[in-house]
C-alpha cells in the first residue's frame, strides 16, 4: 500500500498516523471545492438566522449561564472576538509545538465539515498556519474537559484576531508581528465563529494522538526487552504455546505470545535450557502475554474511540441550516477522558512488570548470571542503584493513575455543573509514558548485561542483531561507572523506535516471522 500524499479535510477518514503525516509534513491537508460549498453554504445559514433575530446559542446570545441575553445583530462580530479573548485564560508552560500543530488539524478537520458556521476564510487562515508552521503557543493548563478545551483552543485562535504568540522557527514572537510580516490582516470573525473554534475537544485529542503513536511504541519494545530478559534469565518460552492463548483468546494476549515467540526462534540460549528442572518462572516473565496483552487490549479501545473522535463535530450548537440548530453537547470529554485514564493505567504496568523483571535479573539465581550483574561485587555496586531510578519512576505513575475523569467540579455558575476532566487525563497519560520509555530503557540496559554471561551461546537472528546493536552504543559494565550517560542511550534507543524497525528490517532480510494475525489490529492507528 502506498504512503498517502495528500488528504481531503471533512471528506476522508481522519486517523492518527495521518494528523501526525501532516504535522510532520508528509501529507498535504487539502480543502476541497466541495467541502468549501459545505462550509459557505453553513456560514451563510447562520448568517440568515442573526438577520431573522430569533435567539440561537453562541450565534446571538450571551454564553453558559449568560445564554438567555439576547445580542444585537451589529454586535454578534464583537461578541465572537469578546469570547477569544475573554476564555484565553490559560497557564502553565506552552504544550509541545507538535501537539498545537496537531490540535490545528484536528480542528480544521471538524470544522471543515459544514456544521459550524465557520467562514471560508478563516478555514484557510488555519491551513496557513498550518502549512507555514507558524503554530499558536498554547499554555497546558486550564481546561476542565466539557464545554470543549475553551482556554486551550482560545489560545490556538487568538492569532486569527492578531493577537496572542505564535512559534515560529524555534522562537516565541507575537502573533501580530509575525502576520504583519506576511503582510496578513486579522480575520473579522463572523457570528457563531468564536464559539465554532473554542467549543471542541482537539486539545484532549491532540494529545491523544500522542498517547497512541508513543503507546504504541513502548507496548512494542516492552516485548523487546521482556524477551531479551527472558534469555538473559533463562526463562522458558513453555508459557508462550498458541494452544495455551487459544484456551484465552484475547487478540492482545495472543498477538505479545507469538511475538516473544517469533523473536527468540531459534535461540541457542533459550534451547540450552530446555531440559531444566526448573517448573516455573516468576510472573514478570511467565505472564507477559497477560499483562502486556492487556495493556495491548486498552491501547486497541484508545484507538477506537479516538478515531470517532478526531472525525467528529464537537462544537456547539450544531448548525444543519437556518432552520435546524441544536445546542446539545457534543464537546463533552467524557467518551475520550475515559479512555484516556484506562490507557494511562495500562501504560503504567508496562513500566511494573518491566521494573519487577529488572529486579529479578539483579538477584543471582540465574545459572551464570552473576548477582547485581557484575561479576565482582562488594568493591562494585553493579546494577543495584539504576534499579532504584526504575523502583522510583514506577511509583510516580502509580500516583498519576488515579482517574482524571472520576472527578468532576462545577463551572460557569452551574450550568457546566458535569465536567471530564479529559485535558488533565490527557497530559497525564503522556508523562506516564514518557516514565515508562525510561523503565524500559534501564530493563535494556540490564537484559543485555544479563544476556553476556551466556556468551558463546547465541539468540536467533532477530534477537542476536537487536542486541549487537545495543552493544554497538553501550558496552558491557566489568566494574562500577558512571552509568547515566548509557541508560540515556538506553533510553533513547527505546524513544527512538529503532529497535523495533530492526527487527522488522532483519525478518524481511532473513525471511522469518515478526508479524502476527493480529499484527493488523495494532501496527495501524
Amino acid at each position: 500500500m502506498k504512503p498517502l500524499k495528500t488528504f481531503l479535510y471533512a471528506q476522508q477518514h481522519l486517523t492518527a498516523s495521518i494528523a501526525l503525516g501532516i504535522a510532520n509534513g508528509n501529507i498535504k491537508g487539502i480543502l476541497s471545492s466541495e467541502t468549501r460549498e459545505k462550509v459557505k453554504a453553513s456560514a451563510a445559514a447562520v448568517e440568515k438566522i442573526v438577520a431573522k433575530g430569533q435567539p440561537v446559542y453562541g450565534i446571538n446570545t450571551g454564553f453558559g449561564p449568560l445564554c438567555t441575553t439576547l445580542i444585537s445583530p451589529d454586535q454578534t462580530r464583537k461578541l465572537q472576538k469578546n469570547l477569544l479573548k475573554s476564555h484565553a485564560v490559560g497557564v502553565g508552560e506552552p504544550i509541545p509545538v507538535e501537539i498545537s500543530k496537531l490540535m490545528l488539524i484536528l480542528k480544521l478537520h471538524a470544522l471543515a465539515k459544514g456544521f459550524s458556521g465557520i467562514q471560508e476564510q478563516t478555514l484557510d487562515r488555519i491551513l496557513w498556519h498550518i502549512e507555514q508552521d507558524i503554530i499558536p503557543v498554547v499554555p497546558k493548563q486550564g481546561s476542565v474537559g466539557a464545554s470543549g478545551d475553551l482556554a486551550p483552543l482560545s489560545h490556538l485562535f487568538l492569532p486569527l484576531i492578531g493577537l496572542g504568540k505564535v512559534h515560529v522557527g524555534g522562537k516565541i514572537r507575537s502573533a501580530a508581528e509575525v502576520l504583519q510580516e506576511h503582510h496578513l490582516s486579522s480575520i473579522h470573525l463572523g457570528p457563531k465563529e468564536g464559539l465554532g473554534l473554542i467549543n471542541g475537544t482537539q486539545f484532549i485529542a491532540a494529545f491523544g494522538v500522542k498517547v497512541l503513536e508513543r503507546f504504541y511504541n513502548i507496548l512494542a519494545h516492552a516485548d523487546i526487552t521482556g524477551a531479551m530478559m527472558l534469555e538473559g534469565l533463562l526463562g522458558s518460552t513453555k508459557p508462550f504455546s498458541a494452544e495455551l492463548h487459544q484456551l484465552r483468546p484475547y487478540t492482545g494476549n495472543q498477538h505479545v505470545a507469538q511475538t516473544i515467540l517469533n523473536l527468540l526462534h531459534e535461540s541457542e540460549i533459550v534451547h540450552s535450557h530446555a531440559t531444566c528442572a526448573r517448573v516455573q518462572d516468576p510472573y514478570s516473565l511467565r505472564c507477559m502475554p497477560q499483562v502486556h496483552g492487556a495493556s495491548r487490549n486498552a491501547w486497541l479501545h484508545l484507538k477506537h474511540m479516538l478515531e470517532t473522535e478526531i472525525n467528529s463535530v464537537t462544537d456547539n450548537p450544531v448548525v444543519f441550516d437556518e432552520t435546524h440548530t441544536i445546542s446539545g453537547g457534543n464537546f463533552h470529554g467524557q467518551p475520550i477522558a475515559m479512555p484516556l485514564d484506562y490507557a494511562c493505567l495500562a501504560a503504567s504496568e508496562i513500566g511494573n512488570i518491566s521494573d519487577r523483571r529488572i529486579y529479578l535479573s539483579l538477584e543471582g539465581d540465574t545459572p551464570g548470571v552473576p548477582k547485581l550483574l557484575l561479576k565482582e561485587t562488594g568493591l562494585n555496586s553493579g546494577f543495584m542503584i539504576p534499579q532504584y531510578t526504575t523502583a522510583a519512576l514506577a511509583s510516580e505513575n502509580k500516583g498519576l493513575c488515579f482517574p482524571s475523569s472520576a472527578d468532576s467540579i462545577p463551572t460557569s455558575l452551574g450550568q457546566e455543573d458535569h465536567v471530564s476532566m479529559g485535558s488533565i487525563g490527557a497530559r497525564k497519560a503522556l508523562q506516564v509514558i514518557e516514565n515508562v520509555e525510561k523503565i524500559l530503557g534501564v530493563e535494556l540496559f540490564c537484559a543485555a548485561q544479563a544476556v553476556d554471561f551466556h556468551a558463546p551461546l547465541k539468540s536467533g537472528k532477530i534477537m542476536t542483531a537487536l542486541y549487537e546493536h545495543v552493544r554497538t552504543k553501550i558496552k558491557h559494565v566489568t566494574e562500577d561507572q558512571i552509568m547515566y550517560e548509557d541508560m540515556e542511550t538506553a533510553i533513547e534507543i527505546i524513544r527512538s523506535g529503532e529497535l523495533l524497525n530492526l527487527a522488522r528490517e532483519v525478518a524481511e532480510k532473513e525471511r522469518l516471522e515478526l508479524e502476527t494475525l493480529w499484527s493488523g489490529d495494532f501496527d495501524k492507528f
